[in-house]
């Protein structure tokens, strides 16, 4: 599974959602609940454009969760 990152843009007023392993998979939602469904659909359609052009396609890297502390 590919890492989702997602972070508020005070610019854009909501929630940017991206897959750092997919050039430009990104998506935009006005929660990070909406931003993350955008962003499966997004990497979906990334996926399947990525096989039909022939594009090479990244494995998912590993990470590891680090929980902060307050």
């Amino acid at each position: 599974m590919y890492a989702i990152e997602i972070f508020f843009s005070e610019e854009d007023e909501g929630f940017i959602a991206t897959v750092p392993e997919l050039p430009g998979c990104s998506a935009f939602g006005e929660t990070e609940e909406r931003a993350l469904k955008e962003v499966k659909i997004a990497m979906q359609l990334w996926l399947e454009t990525a096989k039909e052009i022939g594009r090479d396609i990244p494995l998912p890297q590993k990470r590891s969760l680090v929980a902060g502390t307050a």
